[in-house]
């Protein structure tokens, strides 16, 4: 009774100071339960209400490459995964995804890929024009990896809006076993730094129950996204891919998935938070349960059918139900089930608008 207590106190502690210590938020990680979840649940929904009402946004999600010259540990689409169809988009593609997504009602779109070299900045410059020229009334959000201050700012200055670079973790000793020794936890958080003071909406997140975390580490992501009030947060549970040095880990779970965006909500109310694909593949009810959270944003897959199933970061990952954009009107349904409603809007950061 006495840690339910601590834990009701916290709770409503970061609903009015959006900030505790980290030794704060370890208990809250350590001590979570089904009421004292139920109750950050409450709290996190009426917080995402005052700034966002009941609306959820779509993002076109658009997997434009799956070459990456980088080895992570955890990702099914490594460079030393063999096995892995590989594929690239053209251009066209890429804008036929775009116009496609365009009459369906999406206003952002998602360009998402591995860090591959064959997508040089003069083509990526291109193709980042190419869609703003076309859709002057979308948003653009690129997601593809690390690159220098001079590079981001090339791609903003051609119109994109908003980058998303998940941290993976703030810790340097959890991320230098996530990752190979080429790859710094200080690298990424340059590049993260670096996109806030170009002016993009900046979002980052991490994987739940990644391999060798501990609740200590988790409080340091909290801590971390506290100080750097990044405008989205991305995260979801861990999910092993057999073609990986981590096939045989334990995934993470929706429930310590679910609490971490409750959390994330509180610290960070105005913040864009998607129910993500990893939720949906883990748990039939994933996204509406992550709406429930305190998430207001989904990603359906607007890449052509033909390419959905390669695009495999972990094992079982959903590439041909509701998650794809041409089931938005299942979505819808889904949305209006729990209370929600699906909203034709670009979805920016309150700060932004």
């Amino acid at each position: 009774m006495i840690s339910i207590d601590r834990s009701f106190f916290l709770i409503d502690k970061l609903a009015q100071t959006n900030s505790l210590t980290q030794e704060e938020y370890e208990y809250l990680i350590c001590n979570q339960n089904k009421r004292t979840a139920e109750y950050l649940f409450e709290r996190s929904r009426a917080v995402r209400e005052s700034f966002y009402n009941k609306d959820v946004y779509v993002r076109g999600l658009i997997e434009f490459s799956n070459y990456c010259k980088n080895d992570c540990f955890y990702c099914g689409i490594r460079r030393g995964n063999v096995k892995a169809q590989r594929y690239r988009l053209s251009d066209d593609d890429i804008l036929a995804c775009c116009e496609e997504g365009y009459q369906l009602g999406f206003r952002t779109f998602v360009l998402q890929g591995g860090e591959d070299n064959y997508f040089t900045d003069e083509r990526l410059v291109s193709i980042i024009s190419r869609i703003k020229e076309s859709f002057p009334d979308c948003a653009l959000t690129l997601s593809f990896g690390e690159k220098d201050y001079e590079q981001y700012k090339a791609y903003f200055d051609a119109g994109a809006d908003r980058f998303l670079l998940r941290h993976e973790t703030a810790d340097s000793n959890h991320y230098s076993r996530l990752h190979p020794k080429e790859l710094t936890l200080e690298n990424r958080m340059q590049c993260l730094y670096d996109l806030k003071k170009i002016g993009y909406q900046v979002g980052t997140g991490f994987m739940v129950g990644s391999p060798f975390q501990t609740a200590g580490n988790l409080a340091q992501d909290m801590v971390f996204l506290r100080d750097f009030q990044p405008h989205m947060v991305g995260i979801g549970p861990f999910i092993s891919h057999r073609d990986t040095p981590f096939h045989n880990m334990q995934s993470g779970t929706m429930e310590q998935t679910l609490f971490m965006i409750g959390l994330i909500r509180l610290t960070l109310p105005q913040a864009l938070i998607p129910a993500t694909t990893a939720l949906g593949t883990i748990h039939p009810q994933g996204r509406e349960k992550g709406i429930l959270a305190g998430a207001n944003v989904i990603m359906p897959n607007l890449s052509p059918m033909t390419v959905r199933k390669k695009y495999m970061l972990y094992d079982n990952k959903i590439s041909t139900g509701d998650e794809s954009a041409q089931c938005l009107k299942n979505l819808c349904e889904s949305m209006e089930s729990i209370g929600y409603r699906i909203v034709v809007d670009k979805g920016d950061h309150v700060s932004f608008k």
